[in-house]
């Protein structure tokens, strides 16, 4: 039985870190072959809403699908979602230290900025799938 959850904040630009770990061959690679899609290179940084952050802390315990590393990387944990009029995509959360709680990274395989005219400040939606 599936369960969806969504989680709601202001699109941010970030510092370029997620379009370097998406441009590696091992990660687009896993994306390709467990998520269905092949990324974009380049995240979608979302700075979630208290009420989205305490949501997120719920997946801690959820099943998800997970990037393995090679050496020297660190692991992601993806969750796939659905984002404006229903376009695949899944989020993605490094296992680093300090990562902040309120953010959420979003793959996909199109520029979403780009493809729905987001900017800076605009008010997004994600809707994660869970089993």
């Amino acid at each position: 039985m599936s369960k969806t959850l969504t989680l709601k904040g202001k699109v941010f630009s970030g510092s370029g870190e997620g379009a370097e770990f998406i441009r590696l061959s091992w990660v687009r690679k896993q994306i390709a072959e467990k998520l269905d899609f092949i990324p974009y290179i380049g995240t979608l940084n979302i700075k979630l809403t208290a009420e989205s952050v305490a949501v997120k802390k719920s997946l801690k315990n959820a099943r998800a699908v997970e990037i393995l590393p090679i050496k020297g990387f660190c692991r992601g944990r993806c969750f796939p979602a659905c984002l404006i009029q229903d376009l695949k995509c899944a989020i993605i959360i490094p296992e680093v230290k300090n990562y902040p709680e309120d953010i959420i990274e979003v793959v996909a395989p199109v520029n979403l900025r780009e493809k729905f005219k987001l900017k800076d400040g605009d008010m997004v939606e994600v809707r994660i799938m869970l089993e």
